[in-house]
C-alpha cells in the first residue's frame, strides 16, 4: 500500500511540473496576442513594449525546457516574439542578434508544426521577416547602400513573393545598383500582379532592355506595352527612340503604317510616323555637322576649288527628304483634328529648322555674293512664311509652352522683325 501511494504521490507531481512548464508557453502566447492587439498607437507604447518583454521572459523559459522546447507552438511563439523585437528594436546589433534567433525558429515551427495547428502565429512571423528585410532595404537604399539595399528587399520578397512592395522596391534598388537582370526580372514580375501602376513599368521597362543591352528585349517589351496602351505618348516616343537607336526605323515606319490601314483616322499614327522622320532627319542634322566639321579641317591644295562631298551631299539629302516626309505626315494629322497642338508644333518646327539652316548658310557667304545672297534669303523667306501659320497655330492653342514660343521667336528673328521677337521674348521670360 505504501509503495501504491508513493507512485501516486509522484504522478501527482510530474503532472504539476509538465503544467508548470506548459504554462509558460501559454502566458507566452497570451502576453504576445495582448501586445498584438495594442498596435503602435503613441498611447499603448509603453504596455506594448511590457506585454512584448513578458512574453519574450516566458517564450525563453519554455525554450530552455527539455520539455516544452521542441514544440511546434513554442518555436512559433518565438519565431513571433522575436521578429516583433528585431522589427522595434533601434539597435542594429541586438536587433540583428533577436533577427537570427527569429528566423532560427521560424524554420522550426515550419518544420514541426505538420498539423498547421500554429499557421497564424507562423504566417505573422514570416511577415514581420519580410518587414525587418524591408527596414534595412529603406535604411541601405537612404545611404545609397544600392546592392545591399537590393539584397534585403529581395530577402523581403523571397517570403512575400506577391507582395507589390517588395517586389517594387527590389527592382528599383536593382536598378540603382545597376544589377539590370535583376530589375527586368522584378519589373516583369510586377507585371503578374495586381499593381496599380503598370503603365510606369512598361514605360520603365525598355529603357532597363536598352541598358543591359538588350535591343531585342526592349523592343518586345515597347510592342507588348503598346498593345495594351496603343495610345500612349511615352510609350510611342520610347518606340521611336529605340527603333532608331538600333537602326530598325524602316521597320518601324512599316509597323506605323501597317496601323494606319487599319485605323486610317487616327491622327496619333501620324503624329507618330511625322515624329520618326523628323528624328531621322535631326539624326542626319548631327551626322551632317560632323561631316562638314571634318571637312573643313581637310588641308585646301591652292588653285583647286575642292570637291564636293558626297557623304556631305548625302546626308544633306537625307535630312531634306525627312524633314519634308515628316511635314506630310504631321499634316495629315492636323486634317483630322486642326487643334492638335502637339501636330501643329512640330509641323511648325519641321518647316522652320531647315529655312534656319539656310540663314546661317546665307550668313556666311561672301560680301561679294550679293546676287546670290539676296537669292538665298529670297528662298528663306519663303520658307519662314510656310512655317509661320503653324507656329502661330501652335501659341494659339498653348500660349504657355515655351517650345512653342521659341520657334515663333526664331521666325521673328530669321524676317528681322525684332519688335515681335522681343514681345515674344517678354512672354518666355513670364513662364519663369
Amino acid at each position: 500500500m505504501k509503495i501504491k501511494l508513493l507512485m501516486a504521490t509522484l504522478l501527482g507531481l510530474i503532472t504539476v511540473t509538465a503544467f508548470a512548464q506548459k504554462k509558460e508557453v501559454d502566458n507566452a502566447q497570451s502576453e504576445y496576442s495582448t501586445y498584438s492587439t495594442l498596435g503602435t498607437a503613441k498611447a499603448t507604447a509603453v504596455l506594448a513594449a511590457a506585454k512584448l518583454k513578458n512574453a519574450k521572459e516566458s517564450i525563453d523559459k519554455a525554450s530552455a525546457n527539455a520539455k516544452t522546447a521542441t514544440l511546434p507552438q513554442t518555436y512559433a511563439l518565438r519565431a513571433a516574439i522575436y521578429t516583433s523585437l528585431a522589427v522595434s528594436d533601434t539597435v542594429t546589433t541586438t536587433a540583428t542578434a533577436d533577427f537570427a534567433t527569429a528566423k532560427e525558429a521560424l524554420l522550426k515551427a515550419k518544420e514541426t508544426d505538420t498539423k498547421n495547428e500554429n499557421k497564424n502565429l507562423i504566417d505573422h512571423a514570416s511577415l514581420e521577416l519580410a518587414q525587418y528585410h524591408l527596414n534595412m532595404g529603406v535604411k541601405e537604399f537612404q545611404d545609397k547602400k544600392y546592392d545591399e539595399a537590393y539584397k534585403s528587399f529581395d530577402a523581403a520578397r523571397q517570403i512575400i513573393p506577391d507582395d507589390t512592395t517588395a517586389i517594387i522596391n527590389t527592382a528599383i534598388a536593382a536598378t540603382n545598383a545597376k544589377n539590370y537582370p535583376a530589375s527586368i526580372a522584378n519589373y516583369n514580375k510586377l507585371l503578374t500582379t495586381n499593381y496599380s501602376k503598370k503603365l510606369d513599368v512598361y514605360n520603365d521597362l525598355p529603357t532597363l532592355y536598352m541598358a543591359n543591352k538588350d535591343t531585342a528585349g526592349a523592343i518586345k517589351s515597347v510592342d507588348e506595352a503598346l498593345v495594351k496602351y496603343p495610345n500612349n505618348a511615352d510609350l510611342r516616343k520610347t518606340e521611336i527612340i529605340i527603333s532608331l537607336q538600333s537602326g530598325q526605323q524602316n521597320n518601324l515606319i512599316a509597323k506605323i503604317e501597317a496601323a494606319i490601314k487599319n485605323e486610317p483616322d487616327n491622327k496619333s499614327l501620324y503624329y507618330y510616323e511625322g515624329l520618326t522622320y523628323s528624328q531621322i532627319a535631326e539624326a542626319a542634322s548631327k551626322d551632317l555637322k560632323k561631316a562638314q566639321k571634318a571637312a573643313s579641317k581637310a588641308p585646301a591644295k591652292p588653285g583647286v576649288k575642292p570637291a564636293v562631298d558626297p557623304q556631305i551631299a548625302k546626308l544633306q539629302q537625307a535630312k531634306a527628304d525627312n524633314f519634308s516626309k515628316s511635314a506630310e505626315q504631321y499634316k495629315k494629322a492636323i486634317a483630322i483634328d486642326p487643334n492638335y497642338f502637339e501636330a501643329n508644333l512640330n509641323l511648325g518646327y519641321v518647316t522652320i529648322a531647315p529655312a534656319i539652316d539656310n540663314y546661317n548658310e546665307a550668313q556666311q557667304l561672301p560680301v561679294n555674293k550679293v546676287k546670290e545672297y539676296n537669292a538665298a534669303m529670297a528662298n528663306v523667306n519663303a520658307q519662314f512664311d510656310v512655317a509661320k501659320p503653324y507656329l502661330l497655330k501652335a501659341v494659339e492653342l498653348n500660349p504657355k509652352s515655351s517650345d512653342a514660343l521659341t520657334n515663333l521667336k526664331s521666325y521673328y528673328l530669321g524676317k528681322k522683325d525684332t519688335e515681335n521677337a522681343n514681345a515674344v521674348q517678354k512672354k518666355l521670360d513670364a513662364l519663369h
